[in-house]
């Protein structure tokens, strides 16, 4: 979906952890931790789609600018109207979100990349917590019962490395442009 906006595309669904990717029959969720479009995404998209989709942190170039007032007023009348507290940027922002989207990598090899990602970005946009910073994640991680020894090992591992960039390249070649953005539905 091209519009940085989740739309509804069918029955409530469950509030489970998607299976790991591969399932060309699910949708896939592409997101990151630099923007409150993803965040506000995020706590809806299970339930907005017919089905779990694929939770997929990604790279995209351009993200994370500063929203305007206009824009900072509109996400807090979202938030509102979703039941969720009012947007709270991270000082400073933007931030560097590499630390947080190679350790949501690392958590979708466990199956926790939902409950990680909607604690990180709970972290960033709810709390105004900079992702940045290792420990930020980390409580995230905690939160979903990742270890954090495993998760400090995991975002330093070549393969979550590779794995995000993998995916990157992929929602690049899909001409994924802004998130967060839904493919497949």
């Amino acid at each position: 979906m091209a519009d940085s906006r989740l739309s509804r595309d069918g029955e409530a669904g469950p509030d489970t952890e998607p299976q790991p990717p591969g399932d060309s029959e699910r949708p896939i969720f592409y997101f990151d931790f630099s923007s409150p479009e993803c965040w506000l995404a995020a706590e809806r998209v299970n339930h907005e789609l017919g089905v779990v989709p694929v939770w997929t942190p990604v790279r995209v170039a351009g993200t994370g600018r500063q929203p305007s007032t206009e824009e900072l007023v509109d996400l807090d009348r979202r938030a509102r109207e979703q039941g969720l507290p009012p947007v709270r940027l991270p000082v400073p922002w933007p931030t560097d979100t590499d630390v947080a989207l190679r350790a949501a990598t690392f958590a979708a090899a466990s199956g926790r990349v939902v409950a990680f990602s909607l604690a990180a970005l709970r972290q960033a946009f709810a709390a105004g917590r900079d992702l940045s910073h290792v420990d930020n994640v980390l409580i995230a991680a905690a939160a979903c019962e990742l270890h954090p020894r495993a998760v400090l090992k995991g975002i330093e591992s070549r393969s979550v490395t590779q794995r995000l960039a993998g995916a990157s390249d992929e929602a690049a070649a899909l001409a994924v442009a802004s998130l967060p953005q839904v493919r497949g539905v």
